[in-house]
């Protein structure tokens, strides 16, 4: 009986170690052993993905058991956003904390208020040997990827940033933003300092994109694929306008077919930009459009993460945009009846003599496009007093009256427009983490944290510890 036993208990503590050793092998390495090291790492940012807009995104697509292929990483951390200056970050001070591990006033890419320049995590790859990508959705000189590869006292600075990250040498950089990469009256281009950056690319042996189908095809070590003159547009505007452009996963597939060759590794930054922008106007399907687009190119990435062994990937949010909450009376059958963003609804509206959208216009467009027949005179005056404003300040009003038919938990119109980042909020945001490395990233962490952590798993000198 006591040698059954002793047998019972040894292939106990077998199955313990052998278990032990599998999930190791996924988020870590062994204590006593050696540090697990990253030859790649990719991070990926769903902009203004907070746990609200995922929730919302999962009940749609998958379903409330369902779960994102990120979801499934086997570490996972809460993460803190606050700027130096203000308790609710926006993108530039969000991103310059992760690039760098430094807090910095909102508005400012990589640099601290007195001026001086935080090296980056990217910057710190490239002086390792490692290749290079930037792939995002949204002008590749927005805050975001800016902060990675380029160093400037306001995000507005976009002729400079565009310039600042094509010299920097970054081997892959995908997405919109043609206006700055062009001299003005050539094209898209608005740069008054007369250079013609496209061509610059392509006599330095870049491939250059501007399509889908270019994109597809584009050979050799380095790309610059800008596919849009500003913003690349809505995932669920492209059948309605017919355009050229290549989806997050077409984009990260390419940066992956680049990269993945080089002998000593590469870092990779790809950004899901435009849940944010969906998320500020109160457009829940598009955030939901946009989250979808963002899960599939991050699915890709775990693929190869999986087969390669030596890749840390990473995914997060830089802060939560307006605060998104699945309610119980949430109506997700008209979710699913809006055929498009609430910006290119309010694009479809027309003027009356009076200079205000005419409400026979506003129902119009929102039963069209949204399903609705039975607005409301205060919904139609709240669109008609938003006549003067922008397309996109437009949109907002168009999914404010969206946002409040179906129900959804959102910061208010009133709020929205007493705060400076147009609806951020100071909630912690969602991490998750895969690969050598990955038990590095649990529990509740700073932004602050990222890079220095990504710099001990991938070997590479890097300190930015100081001035948090």
């Amino acid at each position: 009986m006591r040698k059954r036993g002793l047998v019972r208990l040894l292939v106990t503590v077998m199955l313990v170690v052998l278990l032990s050793s599998v999930a190791l092998a996924a988020s870590g390495s062994a204590a006593g052993s050696e540090p697990a090291r990253a030859k790649n790492v990719i991070l990926c940012i769903g902009d203004g993905m907070g746990f609200g807009a995922l929730q919302l995104a999962r009940n749609v697509l998958l379903g409330p058991e369902g779960k994102f292929a990120f979801e499934t990483f086997p570490n996972a951390a809460i993460v803190t956003t606050y700027a130096l200056d203000n308790l609710v970050t926006d993108s530039a001070a969000a991103a310059t904390a992760i690039a760098t591990g430094h807090k910095t006033n909102n508005g400012m890419i990589s640099v601290l208020p007195d001026g001086t320049v935080l090296p980056t995590i990217l910057e710190a790859m490239q002086k390792a040997g490692k290749a290079t990508g930037l792939v995002v959705t949204n002008t590749i000189y927005d805050a975001t990827p800016a902060a990675f590869g380029a160093h400037w006292g306001t995000r507005g600075g976009s002729e400079e940033i565009a310039g600042q990250l094509f010299d920097a040498g970054i081997d892959v950089l995908l997405g919109g933003g043609r206006d700055q990469f062009l001299p003005s009256g050539k094209g898209d281009g608005k740069r008054k300092d007369g250079r013609d950056i496209m061509a610059e690319a392509a006599a330095k042996g870049y491939a250059v994109a501007t399509t889908k189908d270019e994109l597809a095809v584009a050979k050799g070590a380095r790309v610059l694929g800008l596919f849009h003159k500003s913003y690349m547009n809505y995932q669920k505007d492209r059948a309605y306008l017919g355009t050229a452009e290549p989806s997050l996963a077409d984009m990260t597939a390419k940066a992956l077919e680049v990269l993945k060759g080089t002998k000593d590794g590469f870092f990779l930054m790809v950004e899901g930009s435009r849940i944010d922008h969906a998320a500020h106007a109160g457009d829940a399907a598009g955030v939901v459009a946009e989250t979808d687009d963002f899960a599939r190119a991050v699915g890709l990435l775990y693929e190869f993460a999986k087969a390669s062994g030596d890749t840390l990937v990473i995914v997060t949010a830089d802060h939560d945009t307006m605060g998104f909450s699945v309610t119980e009376p949430l109506d997700y059958d008209l979710l699913r009846a809006i055929k498009v963003s609430p910006e290119f609804m309010a694009l479809k509206l027309e003027k009356g003599a009076d200079g205000k959208f005419a409400p026979e216009s506003i129902r119009k467009v929102f039963e069209e496009f949204a399903g609705v027949k039975d607005l409301r005179d205060d919904e139609v005056q709240l669109v008609q007093s938003m006549s003067s404003e922008a397309s996109y300040k437009v949109g907002y009003a168009v999914g404010a009256v969206l946002a409040a038919r179906l129900n959804m938990g959102i910061v208010s119109p009133q709020v929205q427009l007493k705060s400076p980042t147009g609806g951020h909020t100071g909630n912690p945001v969602p991490l998750y983490a895969f690969g050598p490395g990955a038990d590095k990233f649990s529990g509740t962490m700073d932004n602050t944290q990222i890079a220095g952590k990504i710099a001990e798993t991938a070997a590479i000198g890097f300190a930015p510890a100081a001035g948090r």
